[in-house]
């Protein structure tokens, strides 16, 4: 007998271990944890899960306030489709256009053919001065704003170019992208997309509308998304659970500072235009609960990212070597976090950064001094955003490698002499299955000479 015909006798050596079959498919079981165990981590999250449920269907909105639909205020204006028919060079004292000092130059004036509602097929033009930063051109679609209380000439105007073709465009090259490289993986990221985004649109923005408190509201929805797409995308096991708990972890500890930093700084949440409007039309809606919510939401991507790989980390360490017990795992696991620590810092910090670059260069224009610009509310709200996700992000990594070292290592190896049974035997036939089924391919050996 060859050493080639050993090797599939090994695998049914190790087979016959379990009970007369095996655990271990062929794409490889998450997690060798025992019944026990797993009754442990449902005893934690179950109920955790049942909250949840229970947050939602007290907080459900049932849509958005129907008595405040189309105030016709700023960005709660109707619109509509139109194109572009005619764009001519005029000068702009004619068209009643009186320019800023220093800006030279005629203005266009755009005829605009509305192409949806009831009054498609009208037409009305748009002068814009030299110094505007959109220019348009024949044939180009736009969005206008439709104000059916002003007089009939003033009814309509441009609010926006129309950009569905090229974001639906390069939505497509994203999913092509993701489903290529990942696969299946990619196709259920996309999936838990699609759940994250339908969270968002169908529960938390017209609860929060409804008057309800943001920073519940967050706290249940964010719940909601981090249960379902950590699951859908990783799987029900035990590793996936692990990160469910680290982030959870992380994002209670967000939550309690960012409530005691905001208040300890005195910040109002209202610092930027569209917060104004907001609560211009909707007077109920807490803003300060807002501040908090978005931390929380904000922080929960980058949260499930670095809970997630420090668990797979964790699982593939113990994978590779069996026998190191939690505090040798815990070590290497944060070898590995720290490097990924210093990464995403600096991602969140500089995501924040360039979000208000255009705030920032106001204050350079001013030449504030660097006192001034981060104590000043508006930039001091962004810090408190950044550093409060941050450290919720640092606390992360060795609460979830610690977690996540326990869990692996809480599975002792069954005793000399007595089968291993259900996982723990699935992970035998990889590992220590190995010696019995070489003994038992010799004894065939020697009892066929």
């Amino acid at each position: 007998m060859t050493h080639d015909d050993e090797a599939p006798r090994a695998g049914e050596a190790a087979k016959a271990q379990g009970h007369g079959h095996s655990h271990a498919h062929g794409h490889g079981p998450a997690a060798p944890v025992s019944a026990r165990l797993r009754r442990v981590i449902a005893a934690v999250l179950i109920p955790f899960a049942v909250a949840v449920l229970a947050g939602l269907v007290a907080l459900w909105p049932g849509g958005t306030p129907a008595e405040q639909e189309h105030t016709g205020v700023g960005f709660d204006q109707p619109t509509e489709s139109a194109r572009i028919t005619e764009v001519r060079e005029v000068g702009c004292e004619d068209v009643g256009v009186r320019l800023a000092d220093g800006v030279r130059g005629a203005c266009a004036q755009a005829t605009v053919e509305v192409t949806s509602g009831e009054n498609a097929g009208r037409t009305f033009t748009q002068v814009v001065p030299p110094d505007a930063t959109q220019r348009y051109e024949v044939g180009q679609k736009v969005t206008v704003a439709y104000s059916p209380e002003a007089p009939e000439e003033l009814q309509y105007s441009i609010r926006d170019v129309d950009r569905k073709l090229p974001i639906l465009l390069l939505a497509g090259i994203f999913a092509l992208a993701v489903v290529a490289v990942g696969r299946l993986r990619g196709l259920l990221a996309l999936a838990g997309l699609g759940v994250s985004f339908a969270v968002l649109t169908l529960f938390i923005l017209p609860a929060v509308l409804r008057g309800s408190n943001p920073l519940a509201v967050a706290v249940v929805g964010g719940s909601l998304i981090m249960l379902l797409t950590l699951y859908l995308c990783h799987g029900l096991n035990a590793r996936t659970s692990v990160a469910v708990l680290g982030t959870l972890a992380s994002l209670v500890l967000i939550g309690v500072l960012g409530s005691w930093f905001i208040d300890l700084a005195h910040l109002t949440g209202n610092t930027d235009e569209q917060t104004a409007l907001v609560h211009g039309l909707y007077p109920g809606i807490e803003v300060r609960g807002l501040l908090l919510a978005g931390i929380l939401i904000g922080s929960l991507g980058v949260l499930d990212d670095v809970t997630v790989t420090q668990t797979s980390a964790v699982w593939e360490l113990k994978r590779a070597d069996p026998a190191a017990g939690w505090l040798r795992l815990y070590r290497a696991g944060m070898r590995i976090g720290r490097d990924h620590i210093a990464s995403v810092v600096n991602t969140l910090v500089l995501a924040y950064a360039g979000a208000a670059l255009p705030l920032l260069l106001l204050f350079t224009i001013a030449h504030s001094d660097v006192g001034t610009v981060a104590f000043s509310e508006v930039v001091s709200e962004e810090i408190v955003r950044t550093l409060v996700g941050s450290v919720g992000l640092v606390a992360s990594v060795p609460l979830t490698t610690l977690l996540a070292a326990l869990v692996v290592n809480a599975d002792r190896p069954p005793a000399a002499g007595r089968p291993a049974t259900g996982e723990a035997a699935a992970e035998g036939a990889g590992a220590g299955a190995a010696v019995p089924a070489q003994a038992t391919s010799h004894r065939r050996r020697r009892r066929k000479r």
